[in-house]
């Protein structure tokens, strides 16, 4: 915990307790928070790769706080339920959120109940996304390369899924569409369950997403054709990054934890320091192992300075891509 923090924790808490050393405030605070069940929204379908992760996490900070850690799954509104539901719930602790990069742009495509700044209290930041584009094993295209001359050829009839219209996987794709000449059909769905579901099913050819497509990938039963991040991943060091086929498209999509506006510091302080704890925890590790996801650490000050300025370039993001409220 920061000497900032601190302050503002001996600031906070009873004239009473103003006496007292830093050590014996946040040990006042940890006798009283928490002492009941936690509940922690994890803003997608039950059953998919975020909700797994987020049981992880909430498992693993169980353990550290010493109380239930509940999932609540609330899919829908590309991921941004939960901020939603931070505006009306009380900032005692009790109620948290995952907070996926689209709370930070959906405000600038069309109009929220939250406000991503005012709204919200940044917690700590855990960790981030890595995206691929997959195809199904029997669709006319090997590469990336290939796809887009196939969609070159058919415009608007290719089809791809997504998590959700303003989600990462979206943009990602919308961008790199445009800056290969093509036009795609997007399908949006509420997660990567659903679409993990339609893509074996055959109703769509290719999606954007995390690596849940990873066993059907190595059966041989999808195909990938890339990965949207800086470097090429560890599990598939054999398939390009995006940029490397040609188009300077890159996806990265950190994610962390917050809670309702005005919560006592202190209170956040034991949260950030749970949940910085969870990534130590070997099991936590294996999940985002699975997901080729690496660890992104910020602490509360710092992801809160991420939260302003990825509101902020979002908003260029958006206006660049043409899809910005009108």
């Amino acid at each position: 915990m920061t000497d900032i923090s601190r302050r503002q924790a001996l600031q906070l808490l009873p004239g009473a307790l103003g006496v007292l050393s830093s050590a014996d405030v946040l040990a006042h605070v940890s006798d009283k928070f928490p002492n009941k069940s936690i509940t922690l929204i994890a803003p997608w379908p039950a059953g998919g790769g975020s909700d797994a992760l987020m049981r992880a996490f909430a498992e693993s900070v169980s353990r550290v706080l010493g109380v239930s850690v509940v999932v609540e799954n609330k899919p829908g509104a590309s991921g941004t339920l939960g901020a939603t539901a931070m505006v009306t719930a009380k900032p005692d602790g009790y109620t948290l959120t995952q907070l996926p990069l689209g709370v930070y742009r959906l405000p600038h495509m069309q109009k929220t109940a939250f406000d991503p700044l005012k709204d919200l209290t940044h917690i700590v930041g855990l960790t981030g996304y890595t995206f691929g584009i997959v195809a199904t094993a029997g669709a006319p295209f090997k590469t990336l390369k290939d796809m887009v001359a196939y969609a070159k050829a058919h415009p608007g009839q290719l089809e791809y899924g997504s998590t959700g219209t303003g989600t990462t996987p979206h943009l990602a794709m919308e961008e790199f569409s445009q800056k290969a000449g093509i036009v795609l059909n997007h399908i949006p769905y509420k997660g990567s369950a659903e679409i993990m579901q339609a893509i074996l099913g055959g109703q769509i050819r290719v999606m954007c997403g995390i690596p849940e497509y990873a066993p059907w990938v190595k059966e041989g039963k999808l195909r990938m054709l890339a990965t949207l991040g800086r470097h090429r991943t560890s599990a598939f060091p054999d398939v390009p990054t995006v940029k490397e086929s040609g188009w300077p498209t890159i996806s990265e999509s950190p994610f962390g934890i917050g809670g309702p506006k005005h919560m006592d510091p202190a209170v956040v302080a034991v949260l950030h320091d749970a949940f910085k704890k969870t990534l130590e925890d070997p099991k936590v590790l294996e999940m985002l192992d699975k997901f080729s996801q690496p660890v992104i650490y910020m602490g509360t000050d710092d992801y809160t300075r991420y939260a302003q300025q990825t509101f902020e370039a979002e908003k260029v993001t958006i206006e660049r891509l043409g899809m910005a409220k009108k």
